[in-house]
């Protein structure tokens, strides 16, 4: 039987973009309102609600675990073409389930 949590938090990016794989100083942790049972395979959903900057939030998750994860905007695109990872605070809601 799947058990499914949600939530949201409010999410910005002061730091540059992210390139370095496994580098997550830069995101932010998220803890479920209750623990998934021990050795539960689970998935994080997220997904941005408001449209507060103009360019587009890409979300990046890390370390998914029974009691939460790491969270982090990547700005995917800026109106130059390029990106540099910051970006204004938005709405960001999430589904997580066991598997």
């Amino acid at each position: 039987m799947s058990m499914i949590q949600t939530g949201r938090l409010q999410l910005k990016s002061d730091n540059a973009q992210a390139t370095q794989g496994g580098n997550t100083s830069t995101f932010t942790r998220v803890t479920f309102p209750a623990p998934f049972p021990s050795g539960s395979t689970v998935i994080v959903l997220p997904f941005t609600q408001t449209f507060n900057g103009p360019e587009t939030p890409g979300i990046r998750i890390a370390d998914v675990t029974a009691t939460g994860f790491l969270i982090r905007f990547n700005e995917v695109r800026t109106s130059n073409g390029g990106s540099d990872g910051r970006h204004a605070e938005e709405t960001v809601g999430w589904i997580a389930s066991t598997v």
